[in-house]
C-alpha cells in the first residue's frame, strides 16, 4: 500500500480509500447493500490490504453504515489510531426541520449521534455533504470550529459543491480565524470531469486533499459496454447510478476503457482507476467494495502505469456534461 500528506496536513492516509456507503444493509430489505455479516470480512480486508482511511456519511442506510463500520474497526484495526475515519453531516436523518442542513442546530447534534453510532471518541475527518443554500456560511463554519476545538474531529472536509462557494467558505473562515476544510470529495471519473475547470485547479492551489467519489462511475467503468452493462442488482436499484451514467454520449469512453484493458491483459476496473490515480492532485479514490475482487483491482491498479499516449486515448472522446451532484 502507498500512503500519501492529507493535503497540507501531517495526516497521512492510503491512496485508496474505502467507501462505506453498502455496509450495514437492516435485515429484512433488499436491496444491492450489504447486511452487517457480510459486510465485515471487506473492511478487515482492506485492513489487511494496508487500507486504513473509511468514508462513510451519518446519512448511509440512516445511520447503519457508521454503526457496522464503528464495530468492524474495533474488533479489527489493531488500535484506534491506525485508522482515520471521515464522515459527514447535511442530509435529512429524521421528519423533523431541524434534522438536515448545516444550522449549528444540527450539526452539534449530528456529530455527537455519529460518534455514537461509531463508538469513538473522535472522527478523523468531518465533511459536510453538500453546500446548505438556507443557512448562512458563518453559522456552518463557526459550528464545524467548535466541533474541532471540542476534539470530536481533527480535519474539516468539503464535499460537492461549486467552486465559488469553497472559495467563500475558505475565505469566511479566515476572516474569522475559524478551522480551514483541508479536503473536497467531489464527484469525478472518466465519465464526469467538469471538476477539471475550477474546482480541481483550486484545490491544487490551495493545497487541498482531493478525495474523489464514484471513481468507476457506479461500477460503469468496470463492465463491458454491451446492452447488459446496466442490468446489475445496482443499476436497477439504484437511481443515481441509472440518472448520472445510462447516457449514450458515454458508451465510446466506457469502450477505450474496454480496449485498453484488454490490450493490456487488465481489469477494466484498475484501468479507469490507474487513470485517476495517475492525476497529481488526486490524493485518494473512495472505493465502493461489494464484491471481493473490487478491493484487489483498487489496490492493484496503484501499480499501473499509463503512457501518455494511453491516458490521451482514454480522455478524447469526452464531452462536456451538465453539472451533477452540487445539490
Amino acid at each position: 500500500m502507498e500512503y500519501i500528506r492529507f493535503g497540507k496536513t501531517g495526516m497521512q492516509v492510503s491512496r485508496i480509500c474505502l467507501g462505506c456507503m453498502s455496509y450495514g444493509r437492516p435485515a429484512g430489505s433488499t436491496s444491492w447493500e450489504l447486511d452487517e455479516e457480510a459486510s465485515r470480512p471487506y473492511i478487515q480486508r482492506a485492513l489487511e490490504l494496508g487500507i486504513n482511511f473509511f468514508d462513510i456519511a451519518n446519512v448511509y442506510i440512516n445511520g447503519h453504515s457508521e454503526e457496522v463500520v464503528g464495530r468492524a474497526l474495533k474488533d479489527f484495526a489493531a488500535s484506534r489510531d491506525e485508522v482515520v475515519i471521515a464522515t459527514k453531516v447535511f442530509f435529512p436523518m429524521g421528519p423533523g426541520p431541524n434534522d438536515r442542513g448545516l444550522s449549528r442546530k444540527h450539526i452539534l447534534s449530528s456529530i455527537d449521534a455519529s460518534l455514537k453510532r461509531l463508538g469513538t471518541d473522535y472522527v478523523d475527518l468531518y465533511q459536510i455533504h453538500r453546500w446548505d443554500y438556507e443557512t448562512p456560511i458563518e453559522e456552518t463554519l463557526e459550528a464545524l470550529h467548535d466541533v474541532v476545538q471540542a476534539g470530536k474531529a481533527r480535519y474539516l472536509g468539503a464535499s460537492a459543491m461549486y467552486a465559488w462557494q469553497l472559495s467563500k467558505a475558505q475565505y469566511t473562515a479566515d476572516l474569522h480565524g475559524w478551522t480551514r476544510f483541508v479536503s473536497m470529495q467531489d464527484h469525478y471519473n472518466l465519465l464526469y470531469r467538469e471538476e477539471e475547470r475550477e474546482m480541481l485547479p483550486l484545490c491544487q492551489d490551495q493545497g487541498l486533499a482531493v478525495i474523489p467519489f464514484s471513481p468507476l462511475a457506479r461500477g460503469v467503468l468496470a463492465r463491458q459496454p454491451t446492452k447488459e452493462q446496466n442490468d446489475t442488482l445496482r443499476f436497477q436499484n439504484d437511481s443515481l447510478a441509472t440518472s448520472r451514467y445510462a447516457q449514450e454520449d458515454n458508451a465510446s469512453t466506457v469502450q477505450r476503457v474496454s480496449e485498453l484493458a484488454e490490450a493490456r491483459g487488465l481489469p477494466m476496473a484498475q484501468v479507469a482507476l490507474a487513470w485517476m490515480l495517475a492525476k497529481p492532485f488526486i490524493t485518494a479514490p473512495i472505493i465502493g467494495a461489494t464484491k471481493p475482487q473490487h478491493l484487489e483491482d483498487a489496490v492493484a491498479a496503484l501499480s499501473i502505469q499509463l503512457s501518455a499516449d494511453e491516458i490521451q486515448r482514454l480522455e478524447e472522446p469526452y464531452r462536456p456534461h451538465p453539472i451533477i451532484a452540487h445539490s
